[in-house]
């Protein structure tokens, strides 16, 4: 059979045999290879496959072979000392900033929320005194009601001053900001009417106690409670446990003792100085992050145990303290035309320690008061437990007083037993004042426990911060010189 000759052009195509298609020179002859839908038949693109391969080939080869797994056991032992350093250190910062925040923000925050409510409360409280005594009123008790109110104003701005616009106490800043001018106007009006004699200056100051009970003292107590809010909230951040950084150091130890014993088995050789200065590293950062944890732990327990929750608890009672004896002089005030101010006197006195059970120990008995004694450091029980003596002399004063009013119809004898310009008479305001001067001596002892015990923990805490950054840095090196010593034998 004759042999078919080709014609002699370059391009000729080889016939197809039957069922099988067509070669490569007839696919190229007959149509590009072009991506559909691509306007001018752009060549297909397709992905560099050569640095994928490549890379999977490197890693194939460091699993294969000893060098290759000692390398990527030193890039991952690096990898997890240095974060095990970083994530300690900045959970230990994040605790430390609130430490700061407890000692040097929250915590005076809340005290001068505290010390506003208290102020505004003995400022109506000295404001009703005042009247009562009218033109013999001495020069101090009017100082005091001045020294109050000027007080009260400079707390609130400097709260102002420092809390954030978002923060829940601004709307009570605002509050107080607007209505404390009005007051003490209310209250100018009611000692000059009083003074001139004309009877509608009683109406003035009770209006003026009215817009103190209604207005300012509720919304001094809606800042003392988001300034206690916020105070728990940086007491809860600041004793916080950091459990990534303890999870982190379990994986990082573990880690080292895996290495450790697959280079016992393959090499037989016990030690290697590098993992163990690693393994010593890590072991110190945690030992040093877990006694600073419970170092800081303790003072900031005891600041709140002895410091700041007593303060709040003898606050308490110093405001009820301060309301009852505004509703005495307000009574008097009203010359027996209501019995409100009776009545609140009475829920007050209640609040502060319930009647009836004056046989029973103090701390046993229920009120604010009592509250107070059981909750006050060593220090400051001795003043707190005067203050409740003073306050049952009072209270029996105060009921002497109201039975001359009540039984005798004597409004004068009542008045001269309740307060009087005689500073040696023993009446309900002398015992009143003995009351307030004990429960402020216990407030600054306790003040100062919180001090002497909070301050110094963010900085405790600082300080083991950049120690287990540092300790992570020699750790991630000490394992690459222990690992890089074994590489220096495949040499």
């Amino acid at each position: 059979m004759a042999t078919p000759v080709g014609n002699g052009a370059p391009n000729a195509a080889v016939p197809a045999r039957p069922g099988r298609p067509p070669g490569p020179a007839a696919a190229t002859a007959s149509a590009p290879l072009v991506k559909p839908g691509r306007p001018g038949g752009a060549p297909v693109r397709r992905p560099p496959t050569g640095v994928v391969t490549g890379a999977r080939a490197r890693l194939a080869q460091a699993t294969r072979t000893a060098p290759g797994r000692l390398r990527l056991a030193g890039v991952v032992l690096a990898a997890l000392t240095v974060a095990f350093g970083g994530l300690t250190a900045w959970q230990l910062e994040t605790r430390a900033e609130a430490a700061d925040r407890v000692v040097s923000y929250s915590q005076p925050l809340s005290r001068d929320a505290a010390e506003i409510h208290r102020n505004l409360a003995d400022a109506a409280t000295t404001a009703a005194s005042g009247f009562l005594l009218a033109g013999a009123e001495p020069k101090a008790v009017r100082d005091r009601y001045e020294q109050d109110l000027a007080t009260a104003a400079r707390l609130v701005a400097e709260a102002a001053a420092r809390t954030t616009s978002t923060s829940p106490a601004q709307d009570s800043l605002a509050r107080l900001n607007q209505q404390l001018p009005s007051y003490a106007g209310l209250v100018e009006t009611a000692r000059a009417d009083n003074r001139q004699g004309i009877p509608l200056g009683g109406a003035y100051l009770r209006y003026a106690s009215e817009q103190m009970q209604t207005v300012l003292l509720p919304a001094a107590a809606e800042l003392a409670t988001a300034e206690n809010n916020e105070l728990a909230a940086d007491y809860a951040a600041a004793k916080s446990v950091p459990w990534g950084a303890y999870g982190l150091a379990v994986v990082v130890l573990a880690a080292l003792a895996w290495v450790q014993l697959t280079l016992f088995r393959r090499t037989n050789r016990v030690f290697n100085i590098g993992l163990l200065g690693a393994t010593a590293a890590v072991l110190a950062g945690a030992l040093w992050l877990t006694v600073t944890g419970l170092t800081t732990n303790t003072a900031l327990k005891s600041s709140d145990r002895e410091g700041a929750t007593p303060l709040r608890a003898l606050n308490a009672a110093r405001v009820d303290v301060l309301t009852a004896r505004l509703a005495e002089n307000l009574h008097l005030v009203a010359r027996g035309s209501t019995t409100k101010y009776a009545d609140q006197w009475t829920k007050a006195t209640e609040h502060l320690e319930a009647a009836g059970a004056r046989d029973a120990p103090l701390e046993r008995r229920a009120g604010s008061l009592p509250e107070a004694v059981r909750l006050a450091p060593p220090a400051a029980e001795a003043s707190v437990r005067a203050a409740a003596e003073q306050f049952d002399l009072w209270r029996d004063r105060h009921d002497a007083a109201r039975k001359l009013e009540v039984d005798n119809a004597d409004y004068q004898g009542a008045l001269d037993a309740t307060v009087t310009a005689d500073a040696g008479t023993p009446t309900a305001d002398a015992f009143f004042n003995s009351t307030d001067r004990a429960l402020a001596q216990a407030a600054d002892i306790e003040q100062d426990r919180f001090k002497r015990s909070a301050e110094g923990t963010g900085g405790d805490l600082r300080t083991t911060a950049v120690a287990a950054a540092l300790l992570g840095l020699v750790a991630a090196a000490a394992a690459l010189r222990g690992l890089g010593r074994r590489l220096a034998e495949y040499r």
